[in-house]
This record gives C-alpha cells, sequence and structure tokens, in this order.
C-alpha cells in the first residue's frame, strides 16, 4: 500500500455519520471508492474529501496574523453577533 490513511468501512461510517452497511451500498454503488483488501474495504480519507496535508508554519503564521487582523477591526460586530 502507498502511504495514505486509510479507513475501515466502519471508521468511513463514523465520519459520515452512516450506518457501516449504508457505506458498503455507497461503495457498491460505485459513488465512495474503496480498495478490497481480502473480506474487507479500505477507504482513502482523500476519497472522503478528507485532507492529510498539514498547513507549514509559514501558513499557520498567516493564519494567526489575518484572525488578528480580523478581531482587531470587526471585534466588536463578532462579540455582539456571538450574544444573538
Amino acid at each position: 500500500m502507498e502511504n495514505k490513511k486509510y479507513l475501515t468501512t466502519t471508521e468511513a461510517g463514523e465520519v459520515l455519520g452512516l450506518d457501516r452497511t449504508q457505506v458498503f451500498r455507497l461503495i457498491k454503488a460505485g459513488k465512495i471508492p474503496a480498495m478490497k483488501v481480502g473480506k474487507n474495504y479500505l477507504i482513502t480519507l482523500e476519497d472522503l474529501g478528507i485532507s492529510t496535508n498539514e498547513i507549514s508554519t509559514k501558513e499557520k503564521k498567516q493564519v494567526e496574523e489575518t484572525v488578528d487582523k480580523v478581531f482587531k477591526e470587526y471585534g466588536d460586530v463578532i462579540r455582539k453577533l456571538g450574544e444573538e
């Protein structure tokens, strides 16, 4: 197997909020790509729309700076919206 994160049908069901048998039906219908290993199916996180890429330190810093800027400019409005 490649260096990917795989889920069992049970785990995929938990992520999707579905029963394990519903996941099987989606696999059989071709709506969820899955790899059969023995009697089991494995599903990649990417096939469920979950990214396994982590952001870099530089990207984290940019996000933090942007959040700080937004709160400085719109903090009062955000607080009022939180009270509603």
